[in-house]
């Protein structure tokens, strides 16, 4: 179960980076896959899963939420 966190962990950091030179005008997902048609959509929704992973997930995971953290 690690490995998978990390790897959504990984996944999230990727979109979240996308997303912010998107806003630069500079697609990193489609400037490394643009020429592998359906990959991008791929890398887009494996990115999206990820997501829900994390956010079903994070309170396990996360030390300031999760059940050992002391309020």
């Amino acid at each position: 179960m690690k490995a998978l966190h990390m790897v959504a962990y990984i996944l999230l950091w990727i979109g979240g980076l996308n997303w912010l030179l998107f806003a630069f005008g500079y697609n990193l997902v489609r400037v490394v896959f643009g020429s592998m048609p359906g990959v991008d959509t791929l890398v887009y929704v494996l990115i999206g899963a990820s997501a829900f992973y994390t956010l079903a997930t994070h309170k396990s995971y996360c030390k300031t939420c999760g059940s050992q953290a002391s309020m």
